[in-house]
Parts: C-alpha cells; structure tokens; sequence
C-alpha cells in the first residue's frame, strides 16, 4: 500500500454527506503546553497538518478552544487553499479565560460569534461540520442547538454535532436539528457511551471518539493490549486504534499529534487487521 492512501486502508464513513476516509485527525495537540498559545515550532506544526493529508487524512477535527484560536489558524496556514476531498469540523461552545479552565457557554449570542470567528480563521464561507463542543448547564441545549440550525440554514454551517453528550441530550437534540455526528470520550478503558455509540450505528450518525488511545494499565509491558502488539508486530497504540476501527462502523478515531513519527504510526493502524480471538480478547477489557 503507498503511503499516500494509508489512512483509506480501513474504508471509509458518510459524514452527512461528505464520504471521508474512517482514520482522522484530532489537531488540538498542535498548539502550545495544555492546549494553549502558540506551538515551539509553528513550522513543524504545519508540518504535520501536511503529513497527515499526505498519508489520505481527509477529516481534520478542530476547535475554536483550541490555543484559543491556535489550531484553526494553523490549519489553514498550512492547508488553505484547501483539497476539495477534506472535510474541516470545528467546534464551539467551550471557552478558555485561563489556561486551565474549559468553560461551556451555549448561549445563542456566543455561538453565533464563535462560528463566524471560525469562518473568518479557517477561511471558509461554509464549515462541513460544526459541533457544540459540550452542553451548557445554565443553558436549554434546545436554544444552543436551536441557534446552529439558524446558522446552518444561513448556509455557514452545512452539517451539526454535538459533543460531549448522553443518548437523552442526543435525542433532544435530533428534536431541534438534523444531528450528523457525536464525538464523545470512547476508548478501550472508556466505555461510558457505548449506548450513545450503538444509537449513532443504528441511525446512520458518525461517532467521533475523541481520546482514543488512552490504554493505561492495558498498554503495560506483559499486559493484554501489549501482548496483542507483540502478536501483531505493532504498538499498543496502533492496536488501540484498530479495535476502535474493528469495533462499530460508525467510528470514526481521530488521533492527534505535534509530532511526524506519532502520526504516521498512528495511520498505519488503518491497515491492522486483528483476528477473532485478538478482538474477543479486547471486547473482554
């Protein structure tokens, strides 16, 4: 297999109606420590971004959050004009005063100003999926969801996600706007939304695990995931991936990475192919 289709090697999901390849690219890893200010190395970081459309990343996820404002300007530095095959998702309704704080404002008035602040860093007139990054407390998820399908039918928004969400908050949700896709924490020690999963597989949504290779104690040497790399010739990161791939159609990893070596590594876990027992044995974790 050439490099340039790696990330095609385990098929492809209908995001909408937008057809990507079924392995990402999460670039909230790609801006400064904790998620905030500028990279070390802008170039390299840019670097990246090429690397991954290179290997056949057609899906780059993002977030206004992320910097703030960091990880969208990035990307269309290194990638604007963009290919017509790519499919740029960001998300709003996370905001950063502090480096350490991640707070939720849903208010129809902040998201609209959230969106357009993408449009204008990511140099798009329309943005292929834009997601509530989490549901506001003090805010009707109604209201927040409601002011996306305003946008959406101004024709700056073509597709809506939501993120960090329960099965009952999706189905709200659903009631208020056509919902595309759900990107909730899901990895092989994080099973907490396999019923928000299996509701994505039965309706046809796009399940965007965000965190996907968290593995702790799996990962460790004469550990199960480990054991699996050993038997496969690959990592435990790689083997992580693949369940995820293995696991539901729907899924849609997105691992991300400042780092070449990290990224190629996690493509190629596009082309693992575990067998029965291998998966059996992850199913069991």
């Amino acid at each position: 297999m050439s490099q340039s289709n790696s990330a095609a090697a385990a098929g492809t999901v209908v995001v909408g109606d937008r057809r990507v390849n079924r392995l990402g690219f999460g670039a909230m890893r790609l801006t400064g420590p904790d998620i905030w200010g500028e990279p070390a190395d802008r170039e390299a970081a840019k670097a990246v971004l090429r690397r991954a459309l290179d290997l056949g990343v057609n899906f780059v996820d993002t977030a206004d959050s992320y910097g703030p404002e960091v990880s969208e300007r990035l990307i269309a530095e290194a990638l604007y004009p963009y290919p017509p095959d790519l499919v740029i998702a960001t998300k709003g309704g996370l905001v950063r005063p502090r480096p350490a704080a991640w707070d939720a404002d849903g208010r129809p008035a902040h998201l609209r100003r959230a969106v357009e602040g993408s449009l204008r860093r990511l140099r798009l007139e329309r943005i292929d999926l834009y997601q509530l990054h989490a549901v506001d407390p003090r805010v009707p998820l109604e209201e927040s969801v409601g002011a996306l399908a305003d946008l959406q039918a101004e024709g700056k928004i073509r597709h809506i996600g939501v993120s960090n969400v329960s099965a009952a908050e999706l189905a709200r949700a659903q009631r208020v706007a056509p919902i595309v896709a759900v990107q909730n924490r899901y990895n092989l020690t994080d099973r907490a939304s396999e019923d928000v999963l299996a509701i994505c597989a039965r309706d046809g949504l796009t399940f965007i695990p965000w965190f996907p290779l968290a593995a702790g104690p799996l990962a460790a040497p004469g550990g199960p995931l480990a054991r699996i790399a050993a038997e496969q010739r690959a990592t435990p990161a790689q083997v992580a991936l693949a369940w995820l791939l293995h696991h539901s159609p729907a899924m849609l990893p997105i691992p991300g990475t400042a780092r070449r070596d990290h990224l190629e590594e996690n493509v190629a876990a596009a082309a693992l192919r575990l067998d029965a027992a291998q998966l059996a044995a992850l199913d069991r974790l």
